[in-house]
């Protein structure tokens, strides 16, 4: 078992929170995983991005060669743009349909739209929506989690015990908040998939 995961995003959407709640599904799995966070993270409003990999054999690079990846989890439309020559031909795509227009440039979303159309593996999806109707805007990034895990090659009762594992600390409500989200966003892509 091999996956490759590029994240993306912009900083402050809560790319390090999936990236965190994946990691810890992967070791409950036992898996090895090795993570690269390439830029700025800390940076609210900045373009971000990570590598994970994850392998039930040891992994020797962090970072994930282009054409390798077989997944891509995006926050932002455009920042999926960015990485697709990372994706395998038959890799997926996960990413959100509402854009975080953060630059004065930002391209016209039927531009951006008609690249992401040229891809038949993808799950586009409305994350602010679907974790307002369901749990709180906050939760947009555990949404889209949700919208990938079939994807991730982890069982989804692991990931909900990442969830669980992970936001433990902020009290029983923000679990169940973040279950929630999962949830809706998984149920999105078991209906595209």
């Amino acid at each position: 078992m091999r996956v490759d995961i590029i994240l993306s995003g912009v900083g402050g959407q809560g790319i390090l929170s999936i990236a965190a709640v994946i990691g810890e599904a992967a070791l409950k799995e036992g898996l090895y995983m090795k993570q690269a966070e390439v830029h700025g993270m800390s940076q609210r409003g900045g373009d971000v991005q990570s590598n994970l990999r994850l392998s039930d054999q040891p992994i020797a690079s962090d970072l994930i060669p282009k054409g390798h990846a077989d997944l891509i989890i995006s926050l932002e439309p455009m920042e999926s743009l960015r990485y697709l020559p990372y994706l395998k031909e038959d890799g997926w795509l996960v990413t959100n349909s509402q854009p975080f227009v953060n630059i004065p440039n930002y391209p016209d979303m039927e531009k951006v739209n008609e690249e992401l159309d040229k891809l038949s593996h993808k799950v586009i999806l409305d994350v602010e929506a679907i974790a307002k109707e369901v749990a709180t805007a906050r939760a947009a990034n555990i949404v889209m989690l949700g919208a990938a895990a079939p994807f991730i090659g982890i069982e989804y009762n692991k990931i909900e015990d990442g969830i669980r594992r992970i936001f433990g600390r902020k009290g029983e409500e923000v679990v169940e908040m973040n279950l929630k989200a999962l949830k809706a966003g998984y149920d999105v892509a078991q209906r595209i998939k």
